[in-house]
């Protein structure tokens, strides 16, 4: 046994402080079986007894977090910082828990704002003093002192406080991609610099810059323009901070720890970055499951809301599977973890809700290209505006020649433009999130918006997908206890959900099931196996009757009326002799028809297709007020349903939950994945229900309309602000009524611009899915 002092930075030590046998430590990649304590980074001999270090199964590689930037996805680093391109902060790409980065930029930009506005304040104040009966310093300080007061005052607010924006103003040069901070940094550097040289050199300035013999300067106007735009900065933080909480909400779902069972029985608490695959855990009451991962000894009540949306805990024993962040209720029980890191349901969700958010509408190229087209136009706009000032202006001509040319370029700053789309779909995608609506991307919310035809399934969709036998009807000769034992036999071989139903029947009434072999399925038919020496088939009336055994009239009658009545038929026969018919009825979902009148209040026509018999179907679709039926359809069938809409000019949706449905996913608009059903399906659709519940697909549309109207008022109030704007900065309006808008009043104009465009995209955030 070898003591902690022969290896201080052993981390596996027992309760007496000593290391025990064969316990690597998780920070190295390998180790030696032999020899506690010899480890390294590679793969090289232990050298104490020679042999080649293994790896070390508690290792775990440490993977480089990558930024990118929500406006241009191509723009990736290793590390935090601003997009080259537009100048917004990147963000991981990744679910990363940041609450620490993120308060750090929130408190850096408040304390810049808070103290660039102490130092305006005075500013202004002397600027603007004579203006106001009281406030005017002229007869205490000559203007020749307070002009060095306020560019003292001024110049740490726009270097320290605004440095940022020159930064990346400068960076936007460089990279050959003007943006909103190319224009913040012209114009305020613009009035600062001309103001500085009418401070230190106003001899070097001719006369058509000065007034009453003065050279005006504009330190207030940098100095507010500043403040106003850091204002609008710390909010957008703020605000983005805010479309995080939907991520954020889902990361503390997860547990942080797990208690480890060894071959000896004995646990041992670890972080749960550590746990690997394969690992046993021990889940006491009370405690979130910690990993995906099946039940190997004990049984208990889950409460599996957090995926499914029902507050019944659901009973689980040996052998079934568990999902890591759901609540273990009162029972306790040892599972294998079969699923870690990204692996798992809970990783896999927080995943697409954060690729979501950062993709990119088809809308957002409109954007895209205004605003590639739209800073140059600005520059040009803004000089033309100075010429035509100086030129043709009252005097002091080139004083207002520079005041509208600043004003200008504050106003048409395209920040709302660039934030109008990737607000929007940062905030529905965490909404639909957080109503157990997940969106793949955001091409799939501009596409939803346009669906007029959902096709649904029926089993387990409309239905409760839980059916149970309602009736049996032997044929002569041949009793209900033949007729359900044989067919449960090969229907033990089966995974359909009526197949299970007939076999639990069997298990219900403790009837003896015979093993059944060489078992074979026909797709959209029936199956067959043997059953000791004899053949026996179970399936729809058509697949008996191909293989030539007669139905009597009386049986047939017997099954229409329950096919009539939303039953589900299904016949069985033991070589050429019928045995009979089951009836079994799979209950209509309670939210089912709520679901579908909602749908219907949106315009949306109902499309249900299933591979059930035409009179079960036409049942459920007549209870349910479903507008089109097609029964017994095969997977290809579904898709070529799809496609058929399609080419009538429909935008189609369809909703499913299992592999057969993924083709079909795949070919519509937008395919809808119930949250319960296969990883297939959920990968084919671009909109997944984490409930299961068909309530949840009027949400997702309501969603998907919802944000795309938001996005369309966003890019309005972008557009039109800047096409009045900038207009009125030039000094259109001075030849009617006198009126010059001054930059500080464009800057406040172009900070609220921003700040509208962020608040009306927060307004989804009380949007009600339900």
């Amino acid at each position: 046994m070898t003591s902690s002092k022969d290896n201080p930075d052993c981390c596996h030590q027992n309760s007496d402080g000593e290391h025990p046998e064969n316990a690597p430590t998780p920070n190295r990649k390998y180790y030696c079986p032999m020899c506690p304590g010899a480890e390294s980074d590679k793969p090289v001999d232990c050298p104490k007894c020679g042999m080649l270090l293994e790896r070390n199964p508690s290792y775990r590689e440490s993977t480089q977090t990558i930024y990118t930037c929500p406006m241009h996805p191509e723009v990736q680093h290793g590390h935090p910082g601003q997009c080259p391109q537009c100048g917004m902060d990147l963000e991981p790409m990744s679910p990363v828990n940041s609450d620490e980065e993120e308060s750090d930029e929130i408190r850096s930009l408040a304390i810049k704002f808070w103290i660039g506005l102490g130092l305006t304040i005075p500013v202004f104040l002397i600027a603007m003093g004579g203006m106001i009966p009281g406030l005017s310093l002229e007869e205490f300080l000559p203007r020749s002192v307070t002009k060095w007061v306020e560019l003292i005052l001024a110049t740490p607010v726009v270097f320290w406080a605004g440095g940022l924006f020159f930064v990346r103003g400068w960076q936007s040069i460089v990279n050959r991609s003007p943006n909103m901070f190319t224009l913040i940094m012209l114009g305020v550097s613009a009035a600062w610099g001309f103001s500085t040289v009418a401070v230190v050199f106003p001899e070097v300035l001719p006369d058509s810059f000065r007034m009453h013999g003065e050279v005006g300067v504009y330190f207030e106007a940098a100095a507010v323009i500043t403040v106003l735009v850091l204002l609008g900065q710390w909010l957008e933080a703020r605000a983005r901070r805010q479309t995080g909480q939907a991520i954020q909400s889902l990361l503390d779902l997860a547990a942080k720890t797990a208690h480890r069972v060894d071959d000896n029985g004995d646990e041992e608490d670890l972080d749960i970055d550590v746990i690997q695959k394969g690992d046993r855990l021990r889940v006491r009451p009370g405690e979130k499951i910690p990993l995906d991962g099946s039940i190997r000894e004990g049984k208990s009540a889950v409460d599996e809301s957090m995926i499914t949306g029902e507050p019944v805990p659901v009973e689980k024993g040996e052998g079934d599977k568990v999902i890591g962040a759901t609540v273990n209720h009162t029972g306790s029980f040892i599972m294998e973890a079969e699923a870690v890191g990204d692996e798992t349901m809970l990783a896999r969700i927080i995943g697409m809700v954060a690729d979501a958010q950062r993709s990119r509408a088809p809308i957002q190229k409109l954007a895209d290209t205004v605003a590639g087209y739209f800073v140059p136009t600005v520059v040009l706009a803004a000089v033309v505006a100075f010429l035509m000032w100086a030129m043709f202006g009252p005097e002091p001509a080139m004083a207002y020649a520079i005041v509208v040319a600043v004003s200008v370029l504050i106003i048409a700053c395209p920040c709302a433009l660039g934030l109008a789309t990737p607000m929007s779909i940062m905030v529905g995608v965490g909404k639909g999130a957080q109503n157990g609506i997940l969106v793949k991307n955001a091409e799939a919310i501009e596409r939803a918006e346009k669906v007029t035809h959902l096709i649904t399934d029926k089993t387990g969709t409309l239905t409760a997908g839980k059916p149970a036998v309602v009736a049996l009807s032997p044929s002569n000769g041949v009793s209900s206890k033949d007729l359900l034992c044989l067919a449960a036999a090969v229907e033990s071989q089966s995974e359909h959900p009526l197949a299970r139903s007939v076999f639990e029947k069997a298990k219900s009434e403790k009837l003896e099931v015979s093993q059944a072999t060489d078992f074979k399925s026909t797709t959209g038919g029936g199956v067959q196996a043997m059953v000791g020496e004899t053949l026996i088939r179970v399936g729809k009336q058509s697949f008996i009757e191909a293989e030539g055994i007669e139905i009597p009239q009386g049986l047939t009658t017997g099954s229409e009326r329950l096919q009539a009545e939303a039953n589900t038929v299904i016949w069985a026969a033991r070589d050429d002799q019928l045995l009979g018919y089951i009836a079994i009825a799979d209950p209509i979902k309670e939210s089912s028809k709520e679901a579908i009148e909602s749908l219907h209040a949106m315009g949306i026509t109902i499309v249900m297709c299933t591979g059930d018999n035409s009179r079960t179907a036409n049942a459920v679709a007549t209870a349910l007020g479903i507008d089109k039926v097609h029964a017994e359809v095969s997977p290809e069938d579904k898709q070529r349903i799809v496609n058929e809409l399609k080419d009538e000019g429909r935008h189609v949706a369809m909703a499913g939950d299992g592999i057969n449905d993924a083709p079909a996913l795949a070919a519509a608009d937008v395919g809808i994945a119930m949250g319960t059903g296969t990883d297939v399906a959920i990968e084919s659709a671009g909109l997944t229900l984490v409930k299961g519940d068909l309530r949840g697909i009027a949400g997702g549309l309501h969603l998907s309309r919802a944000t795309m109207r938001n996005i369309r008022q966003n890019l309005f109030f972008a557009f039109v602000y800047n096409a009045i704007g900038i207009p009125i900065a030039a000094g259109i309006l001075y030849p009617f009524i006198g009126v010059l808008l001054s930059p500080m009043i464009a800057g406040a104009a172009m900070s609220f611009s921003s700040v509208s465009v962020i608040t009306n995209a927060l307004r989804l955030k009380g949007l009600n899915l339900k």
